[in-house]
């Protein structure tokens, strides 16, 4: 069993990777290569009509007139065979398929750099701009197709190893930088899913001096204000909103949300630019915790995009206009602003945990961006 990730480095060796070992990555293409979703038709959809069953199942990724389009276009086959009449009826059991034209995505970086890699597991310095998974606008500009395309390239690949990439176990927000861990195996994956899920488990007792710890995660962060208390606690729970251009909710500062933690420590105040650098510790990994417990005390991440002062949006609007869609038949970018947006200065940059296989401790430090480090050291260093 892992013990707390602070006692056990008192009593054994910890490993330390604070520096770029190596980097990698290719160029992004010009154009992705689509993608394809599949649907098997229910009982309970059985005659129903095509444009019917899509404006329906997924208006999420269209408004009717989108689908129409999509139909219209040949990128809907019924059982193999393209379908371009939206009031063809569909019968169960049947297989849809839907080819999503490929498309050029936002410009995003393409390197990645190697704080520590071993048999088990590879930790990452991922920088702003860069997202860690397919979601959106973002299909294959993201930190796991760096990490397939690495794997695809090495000699000697056996078909038969556990995994076939290695995959990343947490989340870090496209604008946020630093420590991303990846698991290279099954068991790997596992137990790194499993220290994060604990932690965010014993977020109601995390303050007090049993709450046992197998994974500690300090972020630094450039917030506006000064922040008068040198540590600040913040107990804020996180649930969701109806938001538009955000499908599955927008995750905000909420009374019935669940339980969420963060320990604010600031490092400096900067009275001329009316700004503080502080150092953020969280036990629980709430999407966007930083951001909106930050915001929820009145001090929004410089220059975030999306959340204001109390922890919610900066705009509620939610109307959906049926009439405007993209070339490809989906929903325009929206107006405002949404999570995926960058601008905002949150970098992790401590993480302190167990190898996954062998318990050894180790700290994982991230270099910092120049605009998070102390002045004192911003000017050693200029």
């Amino acid at each position: 069993m892992a013990h707390d990730a602070q006692t056990r480095s008192c009593r054994a060796p910890t490993i330390v990777a604070d520096a770029i070992l190596h980097t990698f990555g290719v160029p992004w293409p010009e154009m992705n290569d689509g993608l394809t979703y599949r649907d098997v038709v229910s009982s309970s959809d059985t005659d129903t009509t095509l444009i019917d069953y899509y404006s329906r199942k997924h208006k999420n990724s269209a408004p009717l007139q989108g689908w129409l389009q999509r139909i219209e276009n040949g990128q809907i086959s019924v059982d193999g065979i393209v379908v371009k009449n939206p009031k063809a009826t569909v019968r169960a059991k049947s297989e849809l398929v839907y080819h999503r034209l490929p498309w050029k995505e936002p410009d995003a970086p393409h390197l990645l750099h190697v704080l520590y890699e071993d048999d088990d597991m590879i930790a990452l310095r991922k920088p702003s701009g860069l997202q860690v998974l397919p979601g959106g606008l973002f299909q294959q500009r993201t930190v796991l197709t760096q990490l397939q395309w690495r794997e695809a390239c090495k000699p000697n690949c056996s078909s038969n190893q556990e995994m076939a990439h290695p995959v990343p176990v947490h989340r870090l927000g496209r604008g946020t930088s630093g420590v991303l861990l990846c698991a290279k195996t099954k068991l790997a994956k596992i137990r790194l899913a499993a220290y994060f899920a604990d932690g965010t488990a014993v977020v109601k007792n995390s303050d007090s001096a049993s709450a046992r710890r197998k994974i500690l995660k300090k972020y630094r962060a450039l917030v506006t204000g000064i922040v008068e208390d040198d540590e600040v606690v913040i107990k804020q729970p996180i649930g969701m909103m109806n938001y538009h251009g955000v499908a599955k909710g927008l995750y905000v500062a909420s009374p019935s949300g669940k339980p969420s933690l963060s320990k604010v420590n600031v490092l400096e105040r900067d009275t001329e630019k009316h700004q503080t650098l502080v150092e953020v510790e969280i036990q629980s990994g709430r999407p966007h915790q930083i951001r909106i417990h930050l915001a929820f005390i009145g001090h929004p991440l410089l220059g975030d995009p999306l959340y204001d002062s109390g922890g919610q949006p900066k705009c509620f609007n939610s109307e959906v206009d049926d009439r405007n869609h993209a070339q490809d038949g989906g929903y325009q970018r929206p107006v405002n602003p949404v999570p995926g947006d960058c601008g905002y200065h949150l970098h992790a940059h401590q993480v302190a945990l167990a190898q996954p296989i062998t318990d050894v401790a180790m700290h994982v430090v991230a270099p910092l961006p120049s605009n998070l480090l102390m002045r004192k050291t911003a000017e050693l260093h200029g």
